[in-house]
């Protein structure tokens, strides 16, 4: 079965910085979508970083633009999301998502079909 695990969040002061892993297995293959979202209380989960596919590009928020990096490594399944020069606005429980039919990002987090439960980023000083 399909499984999504989020993890390397934490606790850092703003300028500092946080990679963010995320897992996937039970799929036979590497080429999904793969979107990062940020959820605040009171707000709407929003889309933080995506790449499309094994050979696809990568695409950011504004707000992430020359700040975020996501990539990916097949052999460990796995696709990171760096996160350098963090803000307090950038606080949040950050969650992975998987796209299978069209291995592409998409705007909206309804087309996501899995899910993980999130790892929790606070930017403070």
């Amino acid at each position: 079965q399909l499984q999504v695990g989020e993890s390397g969040g934490g606790l850092v002061q703003p300028g500092g910085s946080l990679r963010l892993s995320c897992v996937v297995s039970g799929y036979d293959s590497d080429d999904y979508g793969l979107g990062w979202f940020r959820q605040v209380p009171g707000k709407e989960r929003e889309g933080v970083a995506c790449h499309s596919g094994r050979h696809g590009s990568p695409y950011y928020e504004d707000s992430a633009k020359g700040r975020f990096t996501i990539s990916r490594d097949s052999a460990k399944n796995t696709v990171y999301l760096q996160m350098d020069n963090l803000k307090p606005e950038d606080t949040g429980i950050y969650i992975c998502a998987v796209e299978l039919a069209e291995a592409a990002c998409h705007r909206y987090p309804e087309v996501y079909e899995a899910w993980g439960q999130g790892t929790q980023v606070t930017v403070s000083s």
